[in-house]
């Protein structure tokens, strides 16, 4: 299989598609909840997502994670762990369009009526313009995956923006009845502790330093730098922090299983794992899709449990807020 991967390497990926990660927003979970996948899979069919009828802006509901078709389960279910997957499908109308179709129509207006079109009948009219517009607009899906790990208490989004984040989880609220969660916080903020690293050019254990960053001046409209490819361990970096500039994103590797850059709200960006856990997971899931999904699932979630312990210890340890 190997050797195909190397001398069809697009054509393979066509064909095996495997559960990675690109991104990571960490929840914590306040209350044990019992999430049983089966409950868990009726729940999320209350809400399946669907294509957005002629008049409507955008609908948004859940997708199988693995596999198509009606008998494709909602819930996907791998040892402890268990994946859910959200669709969103909205209709895109460039704001130019509206403000062009709607500039043309005042004008028509008040050529004709020899009369001024005031902000209600403007506001009207593009009301009118949209819905004209709408089933003629283009259609944009997305995906959003979530990693529920109920023993560690932890819901993983495979996102870099909190607001599609939430939108997964409070729908995901909306058809279990209850999802008691907050975003996961450290004693220490990040920035500082980045930034000792860099100052010190040491990590944390298992944890290193790569070749890019992001400086921040800490004044009001303070300057930022962003560096790539270079060594942190310059003196001209050390100078940027010697002025007081802070580290907002760094470049990191853990062990030798994953690199990432992780930024100073927490969200842990652009992960890549590496040849030694994607050959394990090829080796584990056979040669059919649905096995390489689930072995990479699988192993990805068992790194993750390593992993994130250790990188919440290394930023100070998990914050717990009071009256938790």
């Amino acid at each position: 299989m190997k050797a195909i991967k190397r001398i069809m390497p697009s054509l393979y990926k066509g064909v095996i598609h495997l559960m990675w990660f690109k991104n990571l927003l960490i929840y914590r979970l306040t209350q044990d909840l019992p999430f049983d996948a089966q409950v868990l899979e009726t729940a999320l069919a209350t809400k399946p997502a669907r294509p957005c009828a002629s008049q409507e802006l955008a609908t948004y509901g859940f997708v199988a994670p693995f596999g198509k078709g009606e008998d494709a389960p909602l819930v996907h279910a791998s040892q402890d762990f268990l994946l859910i997957a959200a669709r969103k499908e909205e209709r895109i109308l460039p704001g130019s369009v509206v403000r062009d179709a709607l500039k043309e129509k005042v004008e028509e207006i008040e050529a004709e009526q020899m009369r001024k079109v005031y902000k209600k009948e403007r506001d009207q009219l593009k009301d009118e313009i949209i819905q004209a517009f709408l089933p003629r607009a283009f259609i944009r899906r997305s995906a959003t995956f979530a990693a529920i790990a109920p023993k560690q208490g932890l819901i993983l989004v495979n996102a870099s923006s909190p607001k599609r984040a939430e939108d997964l989880l409070s729908t995901l609220r909306e058809v279990i009845g209850s999802l008691p969660v907050r975003p996961l916080g450290v004693k220490v903020a990040p920035s500082a502790t980045m930034t000792e690293w860099v100052k010190t050019q040491k990590a944390a254990d298992n944890f290193f330093v790569l070749d890019e960053c992001e400086l921040r001046d800490t004044h009001e409209d303070g300057g930022i730098i962003r560096c790539k490819r270079q060594d942190l361990t310059s003196d001209e970096i050390q100078l940027h922090l010697s002025t007081g500039k802070v580290v907002t994103q760094l470049s990191l590797a853990w062990q030798d299983k994953l690199s990432f850059v992780l930024d100073d709200k927490l969200v842990v960006k652009r992960l890549k794992f590496e040849d030694l856990l994607q050959d394990e997971a090829e080796q584990n899931g056979g040669d059919d899709d649905l096995g390489q999904q689930d072995a990479s699932f699988t192993l990805m979630m068992l790194t993750f449990g390593e992993f994130l312990p250790q990188l919440f210890e290394a930023l100070g340890g998990e914050e717990i807020p009071q009256g938790i």
